[in-house]
């Protein structure tokens, strides 16, 4: 690592270290920061306080924490690291590069090291993963009054002080979760068990999926969660804010899924060509080479067009409304599932519900297809042949059964995936458009030959 320490500080640095100093919160300093390219940043780091720099690597709006560090002298980014969240430092080392993530692994202090590889031996986007190590307990033989001295003297040290945790002074096992609301307002002299509350404490496990630990704070209204292992250990806890941040980042993973392409593993702005490329190329060539499947079967029925040509004016029309069709009930449904409104056994309520709703639909373009083709008709507008009646019967009833399909297609292909253990968020809008387009033209000339034979075909 460079030794930005020694490197004097010119007058453009020297204003934003002046304005990040006169800035009053944090975030305010990480946007300023965020707009600054690595080597300034780290310049700027070298001179803010300490506390203030933990303050700023801590942030999750920081575009990229593991690049600044790696941009530090190391006496310094030990010393910031050793002050983090140990959330927030797996974080960093999860994204850090060799040689300077290895060197620094091997000069953490011995505590920062060891909650480090608890939160690391986790898989990413677990409870444990996303856990801190840094929370308050205390033995259930304390009294309220030094369970808030114990908190008095910690508090700097710990994520959060809201939630303090009550163990088995001999098992260490937890017993109760108390809030610091019900401390402030208990007999100091009773014991810290008086101001906890009779029902059982929330816990995960530190296997759980982020999403599971996000419904546990939102439906119980918990600032912070513990992670018990196997013997009701706490291992960490869970804060609101780290979850609203996990949330946030699969909101964003599941955005840039159903665009079709892979989730991004960094921001937009610093991700590389290369890697945008590979993110993006896959999908594409994937979704290519399913639209091939549309090209034969137009060459299916090669000959049909050829007899009615009239036919090919409205192959946009159908297909893109079958594919529209799929995406909206795609939609809905992967985010029903994530909210837990639809389970994976309501597959069959919601296709009975779908059927109708795809007919329904189907219908409403069916009409305005019609009225469409009447209109051009009889205004001179365009001239569909002697049998255009035909032609707009068989336009309503194709988009009917497109529609329908499209809407069933849709919304059962996130069940797929989710029972094949894959994230629903997979059926991108562009598959399932490419998906509804192939069968589309099935059904259109399928329709159209029960129709037309015998007059157009």
């Amino acid at each position: 690592m460079e030794d930005l320490a020694e490197k004097n500080v010119d007058l453009a640095d020297r204003d934003i270290l002046d304005v990040c100093l006169g800035l009053e919160h944090v975030a305010d300093i990480v946007e300023l920061l965020n707009e600054q390219d690595i080597e300034e940043q780290a310049r700027v780091l070298i001179h803010l306080p300490d506390e203030r720099a933990i303050e700023v690597l801590d942030q999750p709006g920081l575009d990229d924490p593991a690049a600044l560090i790696e941009a530090l002298p190391t006496d310094r980014a030990l010393k910031l690291l050793a002050g983090m969240s140990s959330d927030r430092v797996a974080d960093v080392f999860r994204y850090m590069n060799d040689p300077p993530r290895s060197d620094l692994l091997q000069r953490l202090d011995p505590e920062t090291r060891t909650s480090l590889d608890k939160v690391l031996s986790y898989p990413v986007d677990s409870a444990g993963s996303l856990m801190t190590t840094e929370f308050v307990s205390v033995p259930s033989s304390w009294t309220v009054e030094q369970t808030l001295d114990h908190i008095r003297r910690v508090e700097r040290t710990r994520e959060t002080i809201y939630s303090v945790y009550v163990l088995d002074p001999k098992t260490r096992q937890l017993l109760k979760a108390v809030a610091l609301r019900r401390l402030i307002t208990a007999d100091p002299k009773a014991s810290v068990l008086t101001a906890a509350r009779f029902d059982k404490p929330i816990t995960v496990s530190p296997t759980a999926d982020r999403e599971e630990v996000a419904k546990l704070i939102s439906k119980y209204d918990l600032l912070a969660v513990p992670v018990v292992d196997e013997s009701w250990h706490v291992i960490g806890i869970v804060t609101v804010d780290d979850i609203i941040d996990a949330i946030v980042a699969e909101g964003t993973e599941d955005a840039q899924k159903f665009g079709g392409m892979e989730a991004l593993d960094e921001p937009y702005n610093t991700i590389g060509f290369w890697a945008m490329i590979k993110k993006r190329a896959g999908w594409l060539c994937i979704l290519f080479l399913s639209e091939m499947l549309t090209a034969s079967a137009m060459q299916h029925f090669s000959d049909e067009l050829d007899k009615a040509a009239v036919l090919t004016l409205f192959i946009p029309l159908v297909m893109s409304s079958g594919g529209n069709s799929g995406s909206q009930a795609t939609s809905l449904l992967i985010r029903a599932i994530a909210l837990g409104e639809v389970k994976l056994r309501d597959w069959w309520r919601v296709a009975l519900r779908e059927l109708p709703t795809g007919i329904c639909l189907g219908a409403i373009l069916g009409v305005l297809g019609v009225l469409r083709i009447t209109v051009w008709q009889t205004a001179g507008f365009f001239d569909y042949g002697v049998h255009w009646g035909l032609v707009a019967f068989t336009i309503a009833m194709a988009l009917t059964a497109i529609v329908t399909f499209g809407s069933l297609a849709g919304s059962m292909l996130p069940f797929a995936l989710k029972k094949c253990g894959l994230d629903p968020a997979s059926a991108s809008a562009p598959f399932v458009a490419t998906l509804v387009d192939v069968t589309g033209l099935v059904i259109y000339f399928s329709v159209a030959l029960l129709i037309l034979k015998g007059t157009l075909l």
